[in-house]
């Protein structure tokens, strides 16, 4: 490999490192551990692909629902740079929101330092996670049309393309069934590859060439493909975020509004990349349980007597 990707690389590999050890809370039991084993989760393969089984952790909530109802579903996606991160970083809220009612899930993607891809075979992983849940719909017991898609950083990229990005499937794979969520909730996601008319390029992004990220960078910059009818949307970002500038979601959130969609932003002062997961959990979940309700995909919290 020459020198200048060498060099890139391993960039890559400890900022995926860094948004790892911040997004993940601390180390309990098994935690670190890949694939992982999570508790009281139902474990499906929603896709094999070159010998990986890549999987989803799925919690159901404890009460049973009535015959015929079919529950609302979200699923959360990682981050980690494209190339590594756990899917046990969103456990809490998966148990949280299954408590709340919610089929929650956690999912796998492949990533660079365990499968040597680039960010669009993510992008082709994400989606056709959401097309594997959609079609499983009644097996899952979720109704198809309220489908969230979650995720942090890199993870959070990844949710924002299958709602934006077209194309990026994996080849010969059916896509007669839609991968675009009904909702996104955003974690300090990247939304912002290249240039964008009002934004200077972001730092992080200025080597993501075409041959790094498998594809032309707009091709995978959600904020390039904002149109209209899109998901109803709410990001919640640091303000003092250096890794992913504040700035590149706020042109999304106002390219969102712009085309007539509902796109909030939360921002949180003093805090930098994957500060959800720790200064700041009960807040954002806090957040995103509002969001949910104010969608009808969750019951109003019952008020402490």
């Amino acid at each position: 490999m020459p020198l200048p990707r060498l060099a890139l690389f391993l960039c890559l590999v400890l900022l995926g490192r860094v948004v790892e050890a911040q997004n993940t809370p601390a180390p309990k039991g098994n935690r670190f551990t890949y694939p992982p084993s999570i508790e009281g989760a139902t474990v499906e393969t929603y896709k094999e692909v070159n010998g990986t089984a890549l999987k989803l952790w799925i919690f159901q909530p404890a009460e049973k629902a009535a015959p015929g109802v079919k529950r609302p579903a979200i699923v959360f996606f990682f981050g980690g740079g494209w190339t590594n991160g756990t899917p046990t970083q969103f456990e809490r809220q998966c148990r949280h929101l299954a408590e709340r009612g919610m089929v929650a899930m956690a999912a796998d993607y492949r990533v660079a330092s365990r499968h040597q891809v680039k960010p669009a075979t993510c992008v082709a992983d994400a989606k056709s996670c959401m097309r594997w849940i959609r079609q499983n719909a009644d097996k899952l017991g979720i109704d198809p049309n309220r489908l969230v898609a979650a995720g942090g950083s890199a993870g959070g990229h990844l949710a924002a393309a299958v709602a934006t990005v077209p194309g990026l499937d994996e080849p010969g794979e059916e896509t007669s069934v839609s991968a675009i969520p009904n909702a996104l909730i955003l974690f300090n996601p990247v939304v912002v590859f290249g240039t964008f008319p009002g934004l200077e390029e972001p730092k992080f992004s200025k080597g993501f060439s075409a041959e790094r990220l498998g594809c032309e960078p707009e091709a995978i910059s959600p904020i390039h493909h904002v149109t209209e009818h899109l998901p109803p949307t709410l990001i919640l970002h640091g303000r003092a975020d250096t890794t992913v500038p504040y700035a590149t979601v706020e042109a999304f959130a106002a390219e969102m509004q712009k085309k007539g969609n509902r796109c909030e932003l939360v921002g949180y002062d003093g805090q930098a990349h994957g500060f959800f997961n720790n200064a700041r959990y009960d807040e954002t979940l806090a957040e995103a349980d509002r969001f949910l309700v104010s969608l009808g995909y969750l019951p109003p919290e019952k008020a402490n007597p």
